[in-house]
């Protein structure tokens, strides 16, 4: 039984620590901006200029990690802790019908159902075992937030630090991935981090609060 625990925790652990893999494996930083309706800017098919990537990096934040992401997590975490597992479901379908998110749908879906395979050793929990049928049964579609969420919960890991860690880890890896290609200096990385990390704490306070009040009704 110990080890079994030990192995699932490392499993969960694993997750926690290789999101940066979802931004490197997202593409090309110009395809990315593709990204909803933003047109694709002139300046960067031309020349790769860091200014339009920047942009691209605050649309991301502002359009898709703290309007979709960040509560997508949030709702999987709640249900898990619920154990509501067509709640769980139901929403990993819904995110599905987002247009924002569509872009981000195959890389997310692979990363989320490798992780799941992960989770093996919990196959006999009902909530883990029903999650990766409707998974497989096209009923979920296995987004790496759903599945985060249902890791937070699953190793009781504190909901507040595990979503800041997630887009602390989703910006460190779009940077990481786009400095070499548009030519970012280390300081300028480190300071369009620290740049778009700042609004993070505060966001999600505001989303605690709000869906704390949503799932008490």
């Amino acid at each position: 039984m110990l080890d079994l625990k030990l192995r699932t925790a490392e499993a969960g652990m694993e997750l926690l620590g290789e999101l940066h893999r979802f931004a490197e494996q997202l593409g090309c930083p110009q395809e990315l901006l593709a990204l909803g309706t933003m047109p694709l800017p002139q300046e960067l098919v031309r020349g790769r200029g860091a200014a339009p990537f920047q942009k691209f990096l605050e649309a991301y934040c502002a359009q898709v990690l703290v309007p979709h992401e960040l509560p997508a997590i949030h709702k999987a975490y709640l249900h898990a802790s619920r154990y509501e597992v067509r709640e769980l479901i139901e929403s990993d379908w819904k995110l599905g019908q987002e247009p924002k998110l569509r872009r981000f749908a195959g890389v997310s879906q692979c990363l989320g159902t490798t992780q799941l395979q992960k989770l093996r050793p919990l196959r006999d929990q009902r909530l883990v075992r029903r999650y990766w049928e409707a998974v497989e049964n096209g009923e979920a579609h296995g987004w790496h937030t759903v599945v985060y969420g249902l890791v937070l919960a699953l190793f009781s890991l504190p909901l507040r630090q595990g979503l800041l860690n997630y887009g602390q880890q989703v910006i460190r890896g779009f940077i990481e991935s786009g400095s070499c290609a548009f030519k970012i200096s280390s300081e300028q990385s480190a300071a369009l981090y620290s740049r778009l990390c700042a609004p993070l704490p505060q966001a999600i306070e505001q989303l605690l609060s709000a869906q704390a009040v949503a799932f008490a009704r």
